[in-house]
């Protein structure tokens, strides 16, 4: 038998050798990322640390746990840390009815006012709490000097109420208006806010309906961290309570530490574990409930493309008859 050869014009081409197949290198554990670790807990867990050790450890007494068994009956405790849960309640509610809709409805019908949203709302940043405080006082002043007379004095007192002191709410919510607007603003951005509207108003949804029942729900992660930096916020301020003569948490802490240090220091100690405890479920509540896919979209996946179209079976070839 005559053998093979190559059309003219073309070279024989080589065998095709097998790719390579790259070689895994080994990752050799870096000692750094350790370091790193180890300097963030030491920085973190050892002012905590050396806490608690100071709250159990008295001279002369040795290992005890009175200091943070005497808390509830300590005097002003209920009252402060009532007042102070009460006070975030309401800054969260208030906050969260200010900014959801105006956000909502600059990105929806004016997108060009976003950047005027922006600056007011990160104004507080700028003005320190001790300014702002002086600006309130100031204001407060106004009742008796020149409100006197009239029915707005009634106001001015009415909105100094130590059970429920509305002026502290109002600096909160100034305070809160920047973290609460970032946060917020991140999780509208990832959302497609106008075709979700639209969709809802399509199928007869009014505009509360529709910012209530979908557009809510798509923003519960960001709602929830906007709740906790509230509350984080309400639980930790002292400046602002202070300087108007309140007592809440933060302010009851600072006061009872001149007569009692070591349960001024496990209170705060509880409240830094209580806040810990709130992140880390609010953390959980984010993520919701795992989606698990259901056996019969399973099944379904074989005769459904990629894109959701039924594929149908390839049609037979023509055959050709030969002629006889």
């Amino acid at each position: 038998m005559a053998a093979l050869t190559p059309p003219a014009g073309t070279a024989a081409q080589p065998a095709r050798q097998p790719a390579r197949q790259p070689s895994v290198r080994r990752r050799r554990p870096r000692l750094w990322r350790g370091a790193v670790a180890l300097i963030a807990v030491l920085y973190f867990l050892g002012p905590m640390l050396a806490s608690v050790i100071f709250t159990v450890d008295v001279p002369g007494q040795g290992f005890t746990l009175d200091s943070y068994s005497g808390i509830l009956g300590a005097e002003g405790f209920g009252s402060s840390l009532r007042l102070t849960l009460e006070l975030a309640a309401a800054t969260i509610a208030v906050t969260m009815l200010l900014l959801v809709p105006a956000l909502v409805a600059v990105r929806l019908t004016a997108p060009r006012l976003r950047v005027l949203v922006e600056v007011l709302c990160s104004l507080p940043l700028v003005v320190p709490a001790v300014a702002l405080t002086a600006g309130i006082s100031s204001v407060l002043q106004w009742g008796p000097d020149d409100f006197a007379d009239t029915p707005l004095f009634e106001t001015f007192n009415t909105i100094q109420n130590p059970s429920f002191p509305v002026v502290l709410l109002l600096a909160y919510v100034l305070m809160a208006l920047p973290l609460a607007y970032r946060t917020l603003d991140a999780g509208l951005r990832g959302l497609d806010l106008g075709t979700l509207v639209e969709a809802a108003r399509n199928c007869g949804a009014s505009w509360p309906r529709a910012v209530v029942q979908v557009v809510l729900p798509n923003l519960r992660g960001a709602l929830l961290n906007t709740g906790f930096l509230t509350l984080a916020l309400v639980l930790g301020e002292y400046t602002v309570a202070s300087i108007l003569g309140y007592q809440p948490f933060a302010v009851w802490i600072v006061s009872i530490g001149g007569s009692d240090a070591q349960m001024s220091v496990s209170v705060s100690v509880l409240s830094l574990v209580l806040t810990w405890v709130l992140l880390l479920l609010l953390a959980a509540a984010g993520r919701g409930p795992s989606a698990r896919t259901p056996r019969a979209s399973r099944g379904a996946r074989t005769t459904f493309g990629a894109r959701g179209a039924r594929t149908r079976p390839a049609a037979p070839a023509p055959t050709v008859q030969e002629k006889s």
